[in-house]
Order: C-alpha cells, then structure tokens, then sequence
C-alpha cells in the first residue's frame, strides 16, 4: 500500500506539533506501507520525500493563496497513491484536489480547527477566510477524520456538524521515549546563563496567542521570585504580539529571566526539559499538546491548562497540575487575572514541594511509556487506512 503523507512541515522545517507528528508517523509507517511525504518548503536529502515551493506567479500575494498554489502540485504528484493523509489546513485542500483527481481516499488528521482560532484573522488577514474554507471542505468530504485526542473528536462534531460520528476515530500523538529522555548534562543551561543549581520554570512554544505565554508573563509576577524563569520562545506570529511579550518581559522586574528566541536543537531543548522543577503549558487552546508529553517523558512535572486535549495526557495530580479556565468563543479567557492567579498557584504549589514535583514527573515518564508510543499510533492508523481500501 502506498500512502500520501501531506503536510506543510518537515523536519528540518518544522514549527510545531504537526510537524512532531508528521516526523514520528512517517518513520513508523515507513514499517507497514510505501510511504512517500509531500511538504512545504527547501528539498530534503531523505529518501521518499519531496518539498514544493511557493509557484512563481504567486509570488508576493496573500500566503494562503500561496499555500493552495502550494497544494495543487502537491495533489498533482499524488498519482499512484492508494490513501492520501493531510495534516493542516495548508495540506487538506492538496488531499481533497488529490482524491477528487485520483479517485483515492482522503484521510485528514486534525492537529487543531480554524473555527476554534479566530485569532489567525490577525495574522492572515483575508487569507483567514480562505484557510477556513480550505479546511471546511476537506473535512467534510474526507473518507476518515482522525482526531489527535477525546477532546479534538468534541470539537470537530461540534465545529462541522455535518460530519458523521462514525467517520472520526481518536488516534493520540506520540512520543519516542528513547529519544526523549532525562538528561544529566547540564551544559546547555550553562551556555544559556541559567544557574543549574537554582529551581527554573520553563516554557516552550511559539508567540501565538493559542500557546498561552502572555497570561504566563502575567502569572510571573507571582511566581516565587526565587525560581528563574526559562522562555523558549520564538517565531511570533504578528509584529504586535511579539511587542506585546517583549513588554511584558522587560516589566517582570525580577531576576533570573532567560529569553531563548531562536529555535533550539532537540538535545538543548531535552535537557532544559530535564532541569526544570515545573514545566508549563497555558495554552488556551491544545488539541493534545505534544509539548507535554516531551516534559513528561524527561521526568519533568507538568503545570497546564485543563482545555482541549491536555486533560488527556497530564493526569491531574498524578503526572502534574491542571488549571481550570473559562473561556469565551475566542479562547480567551473569560477572566485573565483569575486564570494567570491560579497558573502561579500551582506553579508555586510545585516549587515549594521538590519532592512532589520529583515524584509528578518520575509518574509522566511512566505514563508515556506506556500509553504514548509512535509504533502504537502508526498501526492503528494503518488499521484505518486498510478499512477504507476494503
């Protein structure tokens, strides 16, 4: 069986979850079928994977008549194909053109919804309209929908009715635990200024406003002022939310804050995971959050937001610390001051008890283990693929 993989991202191109899971999935498929990836961007070296770019004559428009000029060729090249499997918006229309030109199934993986991210209209403008549309029609006529968690299954009946339960299974992200595992080196803290000897929090994700770190950067100024701060963040999504953090960091008035702008190598990420006392996520909108399952793989407690599929991979508790949230249409919550006061409370809840945290993130590390591993994803996909062949 020969499989379509359709994506905007892929390693090294890669700037967030969807990428993880394109990179983890293939590697694992590559076991049970002929897989061949479609993405965005520069030729890769790797075998079996083949990059397009943005079509001379769209050069300088809108990015997301970019993206479909992108996706036609995508689709074009999927001749041969016996399944195609998008991720993203930017990849569904290129596996909706492809099924309706090759007659073959579609499959779409749904890492998040445009529906439940009207914020994107402050980055793409009128493109927004566009990505929405893109996604809305691959989603409705797609033969299978895979949702990446119980909660992402919610939303997707919820965002598109018109969907048939019985067309979307819930398939979790992975993770590859050999891979992601405690460090006990600490030279990149030491490169980066951080006292290894000195309790840290640590983030990691983009500037949007989907991943949560301005209400983090208000949480700060109640955080236990003997922690130092650790921000892995870069890639903002607009000009006015990146000015936005940058304000908001420069007025923390505290000591020990580390802002890591550029995107690290995996190694340098895992062993910032390792170190810190308290991982946190606050996300106002997760599908799963990968993230996560990276902090509890390297044994690292976990403080995030009890919205979308978080509930689902940090047990409450157990693994770490959820934080209640309610939320407007927008994601936002309905009241931020509340919501940044309880994120401080449980990261401090964790910074005055190590022992707690310790044992938090000995229990994450055994729950990925044994709930989260890539081969576990790839063969229940390729169980999906082989019903709509029968």
């Amino acid at each position: 069986m020969r499989v379509d993989l359709l994506s905007r991202e892929y390693p090294p191109e890669v700037y967030g979850g969807a990428g993880v899971h394109m990179e983890y999935l293939a590697r694992e498929l590559r076991k049970l079928a002929d897989v061949r990836v479609r993405c965005f961007g520069a030729e890769r070296a790797e075998p079996g994977v083949s990059a397009y770019r943005v079509p001379d004559g769209l050069a300088g428009v809108n990015a997301a008549l970019q993206v479909l000029g992108v996706d036609l060729e995508m689709a074009a090249a999927c001749e041969g194909a016996d399944v195609v499997h998008s991720h993203t918006w930017y990849a569904n229309f290129a596996g909706h053109v492809a099924k309706l030109l090759h007659g073959v199934p579609h499959v779409v993986t749904t890492h998040s919804l445009e529906p439940l991210r009207p914020w994107k209209a402050e980055q793409l403008g009128g493109g927004y309209a566009i990505s929405s549309w893109a996604e809305r029609t691959a989603l409705l006529d797609a033969d299978a929908v895979i949702a990446v968690s119980e909660g992402m299954r919610r939303d997707v009946l919820t965002a598109y009715p018109e969907i048939a339960p019985e067309r979307v299974s819930v398939i979790h992200n992975g993770i590859d635990t050999a891979e992601y595992a405690p460090d006990p080196a600490t030279h990149v803290l030491e490169k980066h200024g951080i006292d290894p000897r000195r309790p840290y929090v640590v983030f990691v994700g983009r500037i949007t406003r989907q991943k949560g770190l301005v209400h983090l950067l208000h949480a700060a100024r109640s955080i236990d002022p003997g922690a130092q701060l650790v921000l892995c963040a870069g890639a903002p999504d607009t000009p006015e939310i990146a000015a936005e953090v940058t304000e908001l960091v420069r007025g923390l008035g505290r000591d020990g804050v580390f802002w890591i702008r550029e995107m690290l190598p995996k190694p340098e990420v895992i062993q910032l995971l390792t170190h810190a006392a308290v991982f946190v996520c606050p996300s106002v909108y997760e599908p799963m959050g990968i993230v996560n399952l990276e902090a509890m793989a390297c044994e690292t407690a976990v403080v995030a937001t009890a919205t979308g599929g978080i509930p689902e991979v940090v047990a409450d508790g157990e693994t770490g610390l959820l934080v209640p949230i309610d939320q407007g249409p927008d994601g936002t919550p309905d009241d931020p001051g509340r919501f940044a006061a309880d994120l401080a409370e449980r990261v401090n809840a964790l910074l005055g008890d190590p022992a707690r945290a310790l044992a938090m993130g000995r229990a994450g590390r055994a729950r990925v283990v044994e709930h989260f591993s890539w081969e576990r994803v790839a063969r229940r996909t390729a169980d999906l693929y082989a019903t709509l062949r029968s």
